[in-house]
């Protein structure tokens, strides 16, 4: 790409919007031009109102940005990465995609409008697709897509496999969360030192159900829930970054422990999503080990994108159960927004300059 695309961060002083901004940091096809804030950030440069959680440096040309008001849009960029809270996403993101910005989102805020895909590109691609009926319904030339909640990233992507070679009838998950997914200041220490809250608001209803929007049918206008059921209980843990989940999975037909690893170990994607300069390199990495994943030794896999898999057996109820792993700050974040706008380029619905 011979000119970088324009874009913005928005809500970019928090930790989703600090990761875009370092993942974005030299990406070979867009380059950051605005960054938005809370009234308190508005006006001062980053390096001032950013209190800096990355493990690497602050980019200096961020540094020195000025923090703009996320509306009303007087900035020119054809993306704007959202880490929005999800109340202010409602009123801020169709404002952006009437403007003719193309909008990926991290806020939940409109993951369930039937004309919104969720979006995990090495899964279900040609639900991006779905915003052409979008543009046409709300009558807006930008767009809305949105990625999946953290939890339910990784899991998806290994469901995805199982299903394409066995189906699905029933999943059974059980999360252990890291801390990096409640935010900045997040959870007190005292709260989550020596211990697990085996309770975070909302975050089972979305477990179950988002899965089976992204492993649904898009028929051209709308998407068809994956006809499966699902039970999760989130929990938090005092882990830094990376969720672990343990599921079990009745399939749609009966598969060996032997055949089912063939299917993940195999597993590629569409062929769209392969080549997009953040797409997870292996999109699943199956270990072997009896100890893993484990997020201290896993969570920089493929950069922090890979699917992680171990402990793939037998279940005495369903057919299998495993361990799945994925960063949550990465994959289930900011990098899901930006590999999100990475497919949208290639498929033509973001116009390269």
């Amino acid at each position: 790409m011979s000119q970088r695309i324009p874009v913005a961060i928005l809500g970019a002083t928090g930790t989703v919007g600090q990761r875009f901004v370092q993942l974005l940091d030299h990406h070979p096809w867009f380059e950051v031009a605005v960054l938005t804030g809370s009234d308190r950030s508005v006006g001062h440069a980053y390096g001032e109102a950013c209190h800096w959680l990355m493990d690497t440096a602050m980019p200096e040309w961020a540094a020195k940005m000025q923090v703009l008001p996320t509306t009303p849009v007087e900035y020119d960029v054809a993306v704007a990465f959202s880490a929005l809270p999800a109340g202010i996403a409602k009123e801020a993101e169709p404002a952006l995609a009437q403007k003719g910005i193309a909008v990926c989102s991290n806020a939940s805020a409109f993951r369930k409008e039937p004309d919104v895909p969720i979006i995990l590109p090495e899964v279900n691609a040609d639900h991006a697709n779905l915003v052409k009926a979008q543009r046409e319904r709300r009558g807006w030339s930008g767009l809305i897509v949105t990625n999946p909640n953290c939890t339910s990233t990784g899991m998806t992507v290994a469901l995805k496999a199982l299903q394409d070679a066995f189906g699905l009838k029933k999943l059974f998950a059980v999360s252990m969360q890291a801390i990096s997914g409640a935010g900045y200041p997040g959870i007190a220490s005292y709260d989550i030192l020596d211990n697990v809250v085996p309770y975070i608001g909302d975050e089972e209803a979305k477990v179950e159900w988002e899965p089976r929007k992204m492993l649904g049918t898009f028929t051209g206008e709308s998407i068809e829930l994956a006809d499966f059921q699902a039970s999760a209980h989130t929990n938090r843990v005092p882990v830094s970054d990376g969720h672990t989940l343990c599921i079990s999975v009745e399939l749609g037909q009966p598969a060996s422990v032997e055949d089912a690893a063939q299917v993940l170990r195999a597993y590629r994607g569409p062929e769209i999503a392969r080549d997009l300069p953040w797409a997870p390199n292996p999109v699943i990495d199956l270990r072997s080990e009896p100890d893993r994943p484990q997020p201290r030794l896993d969570r920089r896999t493929g950069k922090g994108m890979s699917t992680v898999v171990g402990r793939l057996r037998s279940d005495p109820l369903f057919h299998l159960k495993m361990v799945v792993f994925s960063h949550n700050t990465v994959r289930g974040a900011a990098g899901g927004s930006l590999l999100n706008a990475e497919l949208l380029v290639k498929m033509g619905l973001i116009p390269a300059p």
